[in-house]
């Protein structure tokens, strides 16, 4: 049967979408009330508890955009794509251990104002100019195209402005009114309602294609393997080393969408707890997210487009009044994202460039800021979407635009955090040669292919994963010399945000008088474990 004919929504289905978008809006003018503050209204009063950033940091991460991606290029290429999930718990402990603390101490209210702390003005000012980018174009913008995507099914005449505008003033207006208060409260209700719908529809997926040996017949081995030769178009196995765990990084421990979850919490021990959760929830997303593509390449084998699958799922299989719980588990993760971006930009252009330039306004002017800041960059996403569609996937779209950009910043943090001899001359040259870096590698790939296939260019061609790891080691080289050439920094200026054997030490005896069970340590080394089992299960 055609999708497309099916795709009809019922007037059950309709309501709860209402409901649910209604329940949305209704909870972020209750939370105005609660922010009285420029610290409750950004990093919802830093007191938030590990259950709530855990599912805030899941939800925060598996949007929507997530979801029709992986699903869209297991139906593609293979499941190669959830490297990229298993791997985000062991990022979310290196940084826990090591960088976390440090920027907990800072009680910084942006990472690139931590930045300043340890490198200066200059470099807070480039990291904030190149996240708020990062944020708008790449994750608001495309999330609101993949929601935008879902829409067309059931609306096939609705143009895509219209459809990302509707969302976008949806997940805009609680946000503008509450803060991030509201934005973590209702992610752990999103992150809920979306496993629940995610868990569903693999669960039949899986009983329509008749179980795992239909699968193993009729997909091809390579498909179904996480590890891949390095000469793999998709995932090379030396970059799933390389690249993958310096994206994860970038995305997990310094992008301020992300970070602003850590920073919200009463303490140290709930924003370790809080990331071991979300790493353990990212597990389970290989049978509820990803595989359900590769089962769709039994159900579905000619659809126009791999980011059909998710959708085409969902309204093919899902009875009435299960698709609008399901609807609103998909809308929940557009949403979660879309309010997390939104909020840290407001976040950053607040506290970061505005704050800077005028101390002296109130909290109450502070908030009204944040809030014109957090419109304006809705609107911008809104307009900016539409141009996601040019690219083959939107997964591909995220992936490339990070892996020419980020190299520089995180060679600034990990460097920094681990070498106390890096200066400011030293991380201000690296940003600048670094950047340079990319634009070349960048031009190197656009400009080659029309040039032939001659020695002119000797990076054309080379996988995108290798450009990431490529910017930030010739960065690290830059910052190295920079800094050996110039005058050493102020230790008694630099100390508290570098790690050292000293801290470890220090954090032992704290964690001494904590049960074994609440040892973040522990933690980390049986979700070390469990992530070990499911790729060697899938090697």
């Amino acid at each position: 049967m055609d999708t497309l004919e099916r795709a009809v929504l019922h007037p059950i289905d309709i309501g709860l979408l209402v409901v649910y978008a209604l329940s949305m809006i209704g909870f972020g003018v209750w939370s105005a009330r609660r922010s009285h503050d420029a610290e409750d209204y950004f990093l919802a009063g830093r007191r938030m508890v590990w259950p709530v950033i855990g599912f805030s940091l899941f939800a925060s991460n598996i949007s929507s955009t997530t979801i029709v991606g992986l699903a869209g290029s297991a139906y593609g290429s293979g499941i190669w794509v959830f490297n990229y999930e298993w791997m985000a718990a062991l990022v979310l402990a290196f940084f826990a251990l090591f960088v976390l603390p440090q920027v907990l101490r800072s009680q910084v209210y942006t990472m690139p104002e931590f930045l300043e702390r340890r490198f200066g003005r200059a470099a807070r000012l480039y990291f904030a100019g190149l996240t708020l980018f990062l944020n708008v174009v790449v994750d608001t913008a495309a999330t609101l195209y993949a929601g935008a995507l879902l829409v067309q099914l059931v609306f096939p005449n609705a143009e895509v402005w219209q459809t990302v505008t509707v969302l976008a003033l949806i997940a805009g207006g609680y946000t503008i009114l509450g803060g991030l208060s509201a934005v973590m409260i209702t992610d752990v209700i999103q992150a809920v309602l979306l496993l629940i719908g995610a868990c569903v529809i693999s669960t039949i997926a899986f009983a329509e294609v008749g179980g795992w040996g239909a699968v193993m017949d009729a997909v091809d081995p390579k498909k179904l393997s996480l590890v891949r030769p390095a000469d793999d178009p998709d995932m090379p196995w030396p970059a799933l080393i390389t690249g993958v765990p310096l994206l994860g990084f970038y995305f997990w421990g310094t992008n301020q969408f992300m970070a602003q979850r850590f920073l919200s919490a009463k303490d140290a021990n709930h924003a370790r707890w809080g990331a071991l959760l979300a790493g353990f929830l990212k597990l389970p997303v290989l049978f509820i997210m990803v595989l359900p593509g590769t089962f769709a390449i039994l159900l579905y084998p000619s659809l126009p487009r791999a980011d059909l699958v998710y959708p085409t799922l969902m309204f093919d299989l899902l009875p009435v009044g299960l698709l609008g719980l399901v609807l609103a588990g998909f809308f929940a993760a557009l949403m979660s994202l879309i309010d997390s971006t939104l909020n840290s930009a407001s976040t950053m252009v607040t506290m970061d460039f505005v704050r800077t330039a005028r101390p002296t306004l109130s909290d109450a002017a502070l908030m009204q800021i944040g809030r014109l800041v957090t419109f304006l960059f809705m609107l911008f996403a809104v307009i900016w979407a539409p141009q996601i569609g040019r690219f083959e996937s939107i997964f591909e779209y995220i992936q490339q635009v990070l892996s020419y950009t980020v190299g520089p910043v995180v060679a600034l943090y990990l460097v920094g955090t681990f070498w106390p001899r890096a200066n400011r001359q030293g991380a201000n040259a690296a940003l600048v040669i670094g950047t340079l870096t990319g634009l070349g590698l960048f031009a190197g790939q656009v400009v080659a292919p029309g040039l032939g296939s001659g020695p002119m260019i000797a990076w054309a061609g080379w996988h995108w994963l290798y450009v990431a790891p490529a910017v930030a080691l010739v960065s690290a080289l830059v910052m190295l010399a920079v800094s050996l050439a110039t005058p050493a920094p102020d230790r008694s200026q630099t100390d508290a945000y570098v790690w050292t054997p000293r801290l470890f030490r220090e954090e032992t005896a704290e964690l001494r008088v904590l049960p074994w069970w609440q040892n973040y340590r522990f933690q980390f080394l049986a979700l070390l474990a469990l992530s070990a089992l499911l790729v060697g299960a899938f090697w």
